[in-house]
């Protein structure tokens, strides 16, 4: 994902953040009694869902990296699959980030860790930042961290014109979906940041990976060559990565999420208002390890994505939020800025045409 940390006015937390901070307690009360029945982990359902996405995988990347090794072009085709594969993977990791995979923080751990490995993914780095990014969703004041880079229309018409030209840049489609996953999951996950005293988890996280991941190419170089498994491997992690990162996007970047400043911002409304229900089709929805459902996360991380489904299907008021259809949610890809006086995701368009009105 497109790395947030270039966002000069992030202020970042000095201390990791609990993914659910408190509110009031009458509100809380009911959505964890709600929630409470599908925050529980099921080994089955977990094991299942584990050999049901990576056995098919494994067994696509060797067709693939077979097929390259004859001369079988038409075999990247299985890219698309495995990809889709890839993402499932990714959100297995995810849970396990989240500790609601299995009931077993030590096997969630080992499991994220292996798992971080496929998906090029430092596994204890990227579970501190997100873990942020649960506590911060929707909070004008403490953006930078786990999030896409976002504006408000003020801040971006008070930059100078060079900064407004790179912020278009990052902000464009083919930044944020194709060059943005790439330089993520290739190049930014491979380098460790920080002081490596402070934040020793996380370089050993990313070092380790890194390691793990020279070993096991090699041994994938020197047993099928190099050629057919980086020309099946590169384009299966890049689409992937793409798809990853609109996910993302579109989960949290609509016309009408949520932002608020650090003293009116509230983590249900956050939640509620600010991620996205994304009604994909069956098939879309199994492959995304249903995290379209992305509002009952929010609002209970402890929640595996294999019960997020019963979970909305059991909450009638889980039902009214705002709901994205895959065509509808396209249209997500123009909107860069948070227009504070409309309350809106913004086009650029509509911010210039702002000014112009003004000055008229």
């Amino acid at each position: 994902m497109p790395d947030a940390r270039a966002t000069a006015r992030a202020t970042v937390p000095a201390t990791p953040l609990s993914p659910e901070p408190p509110t009031n307690a009458s509100r809380i009360r009911p959505w964890r009694e709600a929630l409470a029945p599908f925050a529980r982990p099921d080994a089955r359902r977990a094991v299942t869902q584990l050999l049901n996405t990576a056995l098919p995988f494994m067994a696509i990347m060797a067709l693939m990296i077979y097929g390259l090794d004859s001369g079988l072009w038409a075999a990247l085709l299985l890219a698309v699959p495995a990809a889709g594969l890839l993402v499932r993977l990714f959100i297995i990791q995810h849970d396990c980030g989240h500790a609601s995979f299995f009931k077993s923080r030590r096997l969630n751990n080992l499991l994220g860790r292996t798992l971080g490995v496929l998906t090029l993914t430092p596994y204890a780095y990227w579970r501190k930042d997100h873990a942020i990014h649960h506590a911060t969703s929707g909070n004008l004041d403490r953006r930078g961290v786990g999030d896409i880079t976002t504006l408000t229309v003020r801040e971006y018409l008070r930059r100078p014109a060079w900064k407004r030209l790179a912020y278009r840049m990052y902000r464009h489609p083919f930044t944020l979906f194709a060059i943005g996953p790439v330089f993520q999951f290739l190049i930014r996950h491979r380098i460790p940041s920080g002081n490596p005293i402070r934040h020793r988890q996380s370089w050993l996280s990313v070092l380790g990976t890194n390691a793990s991941l020279v070993a096991i190419g090699t041994v994938l170089a020197l047993t099928v060559g190099p050629q057919p498994f980086l020309m099946a491997y590169l384009p299966t992690i890049a689409l992937a990565a793409s798809i990853g990162v609109w996910l993302f996007y579109v989960q949290h970047q609509f016309e009408d999420t949520y932002w608020e400043t650090e003293r009116q911002w509230d983590f249900h409304a956050a939640a509620l208002q600010g991620c996205s229900f994304y009604d994909l089709p069956r098939l879309l929805h199994w492959i995304t390890g249903h995290i379209g459902y992305h509002h009952i996360h929010h609002l209970s991380s402890k929640v595996p994505n294999y019960h997020l489904r019963s979970c909305f299907n059991a909450n009638p008021e889980l039902q009214n939020t705002r709901r994205l259809k895959l065509l509808d949610s396209l249209r997500c890809a123009r909107l860069a800025l948070w227009d504070e006086e409309l309350r809106k995701l913004v086009t650029f368009h509509h911010a210039h045409r702002t000014v112009r009105t003004n000055i008229a």
